[in-house]
């Protein structure tokens, strides 16, 4: 007997849908039923991911993105729900990467990985999470009582890895906002969870993996090789499906044992 997992008539919001776990992300969803809102920076990648969604019998809108301006996530939210209704799932997905030695890292440099990537995500939640609250209070509009909120971390955030400490620290702060957040916020149905992936082959890193040191990496993994991005499909499903609502605050490493 076949297990299916319908998202038929939920709205998802994906952040960094322009590329790489992002769009993946949103195809999927889509895939699933879902009504999706692609949301970034880059808008000709986002109208090409939409057309190619669309091709395939999926519903997406396109709304412009810049998670460091909190005048823009609000803007984004607000138009994202006109035109495509209550948010009911949320895919804080956008981030930036940093590399170096600590002793190099710059007031700039810093402030721009936190700020992308924990500063920006914990913004892009609460002004989604005031929505869904203000739904499950009964003080707004919208057909699920709720919500799902994944917040993608990294395995970096688990554990320090050289040269990315910056960055282990950014994450590592969005593993503990999503607790924070599943606390505070499940009491009105909303779960919030974390997603930790491993290593990803990416249009980001894609070169990275053809060189000397991207196949020394590889071969100091578990099982010497790296994910690709629908590697993930499985977890994400499992956290924005309808009979996930018994998992809150859950930080889960999707990461081929590269953690252990």
């Amino acid at each position: 007997m076949a297990y299916t997992l319908d998202l038929s008539g939920r709205v998802a919001f994906v952040t960094g849908a322009s590329s790489g776990l992002g769009a993946q992300f949103a195809r999927t969803l889509a895939a699933a039923g879902a009504g999706v809102v692609l949301a970034a920076r880059r808008i000709d990648r986002l109208k090409a991911l939409r057309a190619e969604i669309e091709a395939e019998g999926g519903d997406a809108h396109v709304v412009t993105l810049d998670v460091s301006d909190t005048g823009s996530i609000k803007a984004a939210v607000a138009h994202a729900e006109t035109e495509m209704g209550a948010i009911d799932i949320l895919v804080n997905n956008s981030g930036v990467g940093s590399s170096g030695k600590l002793t190099d890292v710059t007031p700039e440099d810093f402030d721009h990985v936190m700020g992308v990537n924990t500063r920006g995500a914990f913004f892009v939640a609460q002004e989604v999470a005031k929505r869904m609250i203000a739904r499950s209070k009964g003080e707004a509009p919208g057909t699920f009582i709720g919500g799902r909120i994944v917040n993608v971390a990294s395995m970096a955030g688990l554990r320090v890895f050289p040269q990315l400490g910056v960055y282990c620290m950014s994450k590592a702060a969005v593993v503990h906002m999503t607790r924070a957040m599943a606390l505070e916020w499940g009491r009105f149905g909303i779960n919030v969870n974390a997603l930790c992936p491993g290593y990803i082959d990416t249009e980001i890193n894609h070169h990275v993996w053809q060189t000397e040191a991207g196949q020394k990496l590889v071969q100091a993994m578990p099982r010497k090789r790296v994910g690709q991005p629908k590697d993930l499909d499985a977890v994400l499903m499992m956290l924005c499906a309808n009979e996930s609502h018994f998992l809150n605050g859950a930080v889960i490493s999707a990461d081929d044992g590269q953690a252990i």
